[in-house]
């Protein structure tokens, strides 16, 4: 006898299959990340444990772990987007850190001179503007030479880290940090208001959620959003229909690096009020946000659960290295093997694997 595997494409899958293949697929992920810890000699119901009571269970664990979904769910939704016309995205990391550094142009030259009310809309517009244009190039350079996007976005991470690394040790040295690479704190009417006691700056927190309402009506209720649908379902029955990839893929990519800049401008306007090293801005976010969009569905809405749930993975991760004494690369083997995880619940998903004995003849 000899057992022979069919692979069969899914055409459609139930919305009950759907819940039942993620639940399944985190299931397996925690199983597996349980069996890291075991590995390591640590109790993994001890870890899971403190993983999520440190970020759920107190009132200081809830308030930091919202603050870290900021930027997960403004670059999550941001991603679901490009995700949905399959343009891999992998350069969010790049283009929250062009959204800090020109945020941080318009807070030290102008803040001086306008009130909040102009100033933090600037800031926003500005943040946004400058996680757009990064965007942009390798879009371009898909669409016009046919570059491979994972390629492109992901080496603009290191260009763009690089940049911000020079400016804040060169032109933009602040003279009020006492030899530290910082720019100058930025003036008090270009920072953002927190929620009292915490560092939830609550004016992007605002504008994540309404992001998120406004991609999914993006996606679901317009002719842009039906037309990348089908860009990421077939590209060339999107061509052979008269579908302008180019123009699609530009907007959709603009808007997807946006929403980086935007949480951008929250980290460095809400919480470090001046522009710092790259990995003090952000602690992973852009690909972090990756498996928020991915855990999302590639539903901007559910990326608002998605991005608290990894978040509190974050905030949970600092509480496991003080506490267990593991190290902090404990996060990053954690979202990975639930990444990995997801992406093979796609897998059954969108197929069917058949198992069948044949007789050897």
């Amino acid at each position: 006898m000899k057992l022979r595997i069919r692979i069969d494409h899914r055409i459609d899958a139930s919305p009950s299959l759907q819940v039942t293949v993620l639940l399944f697929s985190l299931l397996a992920g925690l199983f597996t990340v349980g069996m890291v810890f075991a590995a390591s000699r640590v109790n993994p119901f001890l870890a899971l444990w403190k993983i999520f009571s440190g970020s759920f269970g107190s009132l200081y664990g809830i308030k930091e772990t919202i603050t870290k979904a900021i930027p997960l769910i403004l670059i999550g939704s941001g991603l679901a987007l490009a995700f949905r016309a399959r343009f891999w995205n992998i350069g969010a990391e790049s283009q929250l850190l062009m959204g800090a550094i020109c945020a941080t142009w318009i807070g030290l030259n102008w803040g001086p001179r306008l009130p909040g009310p102009i100033i933090i809309p600037a800031m926003f517009l500005a943040g946004f503007l400058g996680g757009a244009l990064w965007a942009m190039f390798p879009a371009l350079l898909k669409v016009k030479f046919g570059i491979n996007e994972v390629i492109s976005t992901l080496m603009l991470n290191y260009v763009a880290a690089e940049l911000l690394t020079l400016l804040i040790v060169g032109p933009w040295k602040g003279v009020t940090q006492q030899g530290f690479p910082y720019t100058d704190d930025f003036p008090a009417s270009a920072t953002l208001p927190l929620l009292y006691g915490s560092r939830i700056h609550y004016t992007t927190l605002i504008i994540a959620v309404f992001a998120c309402v406004l991609l999914f009506m993006l996606i679901y209720s317009t002719k842009f959003g039906y037309e990348l649908r089908v860009i990421g379902e077939n590209i060339e029955a999107a061509r052979y229909a008269g579908i302008d990839f180019m123009r699609n893929t530009v907007i959709m990519m603009l808007i997807s690096g946006g929403m980086a800049g935007i949480a951008g401008v929250g980290e460095v306007a809400g919480i470090h009020h001046h522009l710092t090293y790259p990995q003090a801005i952000s602690s992973g976010y852009g690909f972090t946000a990756i498996i928020v969009a991915w855990l999302a569905k590639l539903n901007p809405i559910a990326a608002i659960a998605s991005g608290l749930f990894f978040a509190g993975i974050l905030v949970g991760g600092d509480a496991i290295q003080i506490s267990l004494g593991l190290p902090a690369a404990t996060v990053q083997v954690f979202n990975g093997i639930l990444l990995f995880f997801l992406i093979m619940g796609d897998f059954f998903l969108n197929n069917r694997v058949i198992l069948s004995l044949e007789r050897k003849e």
